[in-house]
């Protein structure tokens, strides 16, 4: 005995776009309907815990998943719960009506932590994405006798008398032609591992009319690392679950084990990965679970953005979903969500710090762009995470920033000299190094923004790069500069550059005839257009503002100043004490070192004349 009806939808949604549009991605249908039978066998484990039922299968609950190549269809096979006439009635042809919702509404008084996934009735609806009829066959815990469904995707429906002999629910798919991919083992069990990987119940894939191995093992790890107790977990527990769930052969460096029930559920596990120094080319990968259910990756609304250099896990069963789980809702709780999570990380490495200082050193460059990147994206964790940040002295000595300025305070007090380019600037290093004074490696890209909020927040503190001015104890105060006015019109005249800025001093270093100082608000401003590709803008308005800085205490200073050297010679002097200046501090341009070069030849044969 057979009947029909009409699918009753409630929603402003006609049937079909609930069948096209409804989810991004038509591979999530292995989602939905794996974890609606996921959630019909947690139902009849909690009735069989609350004396409802009894289980007379007495067998190890499952999930199979079955291929038939030759049908052309997948079916997906629970023991769990199962469903009567009158809950097909009203659970699936009334689009839109949960029933999960319901049961937890009947039962909320008698529930635990009990995982129950489903609070959509329109997931079942995804296998219309791929099927061109879908058949289901279910036996209920309650019923005698089994029910079958069948719909072939329009707005009727069939039910018959059904051919399960036991409880549970079998949902068949007669695969259309576009997704026929589906009926392929490697392509479904990659899907399905993409999705369920961590689904409490084991989920087993066969293919029917096929050999089958003699041992079958589920696809899924039902009791994942990062849901249990961080005191059960080892290192090595944490290694290999992360190598298996990034496909990563590295170890991480370290990692945190989010474990929450108040406010709000939470657990997950998030790994500090080996970051390269180019953190615009880093790609994390923070996969986001509900009741061990995957949702996406890299959900900003959950994961603070800068986490996302980060790999990991997190799963939260509180987190107010849409319709097709791959959206957020409720703003304001998520927030409290993300909040949490960027505590709980600068709590770690705080932690790391006070504990395991030698390590937190150790770490430090490879974490170092993640903790400014987060410095700047993230106020709070700035608030917590300024006075640990450490910073590498070209001595190799790491400090925090307070014990940088108590070393330099009678030297050059809340300032800070930095290093971009040890290559580069490897004569200022050495200067800095002869007069006993630290500067500190500041070669990352995103070092300018960070040194930059660093001084928002901080008034008293200055960065100055290296090359930007001279330390006090470089120099003396002394400085005879009667000569400079000469000077500089000299150097102006035989470099044919009416603008050039020159600067006399009486440098404590003899062996150093000339340098170059660029000003660190233009270089920094200039940097900054770069970075933003904001050459339109006025680029030519934010040249580097050079000083030419000629040292009194060099032989060949005090003759240009004190002497009349013939034309020839003198031009050559100062061409060429400006380009060794500059090139000390940059590599010249290709004209320009040809230049030198020639220029150097003519100086060897004037020496031995």
């Amino acid at each position: 005995m057979s009947k029909q009806g009409n699918l009753s939808i409630h929603s402003e949604n006609i049937f079909p776009i609930i069948k096209k549009w409804l989810y991004s991605d038509h591979d999530i249908f292995t989602r939905e309907l794996i974890s609606n039978a996921s959630d019909a066998i947690l139902k009849f484990k909690k009735l069989c815990d609350l004396g409802e039922v009894s289980d007379q299968l007495n067998e190890p609950f499952k999930i199979t998943v079955s291929i038939d190549e030759t049908n052309q269809t997948l079916s997906f096979s629970d023991n769990g719960i199962g469903m009567t006439e009158e809950e097909i009635e009203k659970y699936i042809t009334q689009i839109a009506f949960s029933g999960a919702e319901d049961f937890l509404a009947k039962y909320k008084d008698k529930m635990d932590q009990d995982q129950i996934i489903g609070h959509f009735g329109l997931g079942f609806y995804s296998a219309f994405m791929v099927a061109k009829e879908v058949e289901i066959d279910t036996l209920s815990c309650h019923g005698n006798s089994a029910v079958k469904w069948t719909c072939d995707g329009g707005t009727t429906y069939t039910l018959s008398e059904g051919e399960r002999q036991t409880r549970g629910t079998t949902i068949t798919l007669r695969m259309n032609d576009e997704s026929k991919e589906f009926l392929n083992l490697y392509t479904l069990t990659q899907t399905i591992e993409k999705y369920c990987s961590f689904m409490p119940i084991p989920i087993y894939i066969i293919e029917l009319g096929k050999e089958q191995p003699e041992e079958i093992k589920p696809i899924n790890e039902t009791e994942p690392l990062y849901i249990k107790q961080p005191a059960d977990c080892s290192d090595e527990d944490y290694k290999s679950f992360y190598h298996k769930a990034f496909m990563d052969f590295n170890d991480p460096l370290f990692w945190i084990h989010l474990n929450m029930d108040y406010p709000f559920r939470l657990k997950g596990i998030l790994y500090f990965p080996k970051l390269s120094h180019e953190f615009e080319t880093i790609e994390g990968r923070i996969k986001l679970y509900n009741n061990q259910v995957f949702v996406a990756e890299n959900i900003k609304e959950v994961i603070p953005e800068f986490l996302l250099l980060l790999k990991g896990i997190i799963d939260c069963p509180d987190l107010p979903l849409n319709v097709s789980r791959s959206l957020l809702q409720n703003d304001g709780f998520v927030k409290k969500i993300a909040d949490y999570i960027t505590k709980k990380v600068a709590d770690k490495l705080i932690s790391l710090y006070k504990k395991e200082e030698e390590s937190y050193k150790k770490f430090w460059d490879d974490i170092s762009p993640f903790i400014k990147y987060g410095c700047l994206r993230e106020s709070k964790f700035y608030d917590k995470m300024k006075d640990y940040a450490l910073f590498k002295t070209v001595e190799d000595e790491y400090l925090i920033l307070n014990d940088y300025l108590e070393k330099v305070k009678e030297t050059t007090p809340n300032k800070i000299f930095y290093v971009s380019d040890k290559n580069q600037q490897s004569q200022y290093i050495k200067m800095f190094r002869e007069n006993n004074l630290p500067a500190v490696y500041l070669e990352h890209s995103i070092d300018n923004a960070f040194i930059s909020h660093i001084e928002r927040e901080n008034k008293e503190v200055k960065f100055a790069r290296i090359d930007s001015d001279i330390a006090g104890t470089m120099k003396d105060e002394n400085t005879d500069k009667s000569s400079e006015e000469k000077l500089t019109n000299l150097f102006r005249k035989e470099l044919g550059n009416e603008a050039l800025k020159v600067s006399v001093e009486n440098l404590k270093s003899a062996s150093i005839p000339s340098m170059i100082l660029i000003s660190e608000e233009s270089r920094r401003m200039q940097e900054m257009m770069k970075l933003y590709n904001m050459g339109g803008m006025g680029m030519d308005n934010f040249k580097d503002e050079v000083t030419l800085v000629l040292n009194q205490n060099h032989s060949l200073i005090k003759k240009l100043s004190e002497e009349n050297i013939p034309d020839e010679a003198s031009k050559l002097l100062c061409a060429h004490l400006y380009d060794l200046a500059l090139l000390a501090n940059r590599s010249l341009s290709p004209d320009a070192m040809h230049a030198f070069l020639e220029r150097s030849n003519q100086l060897l044969e004037m020496a031995v004349k």
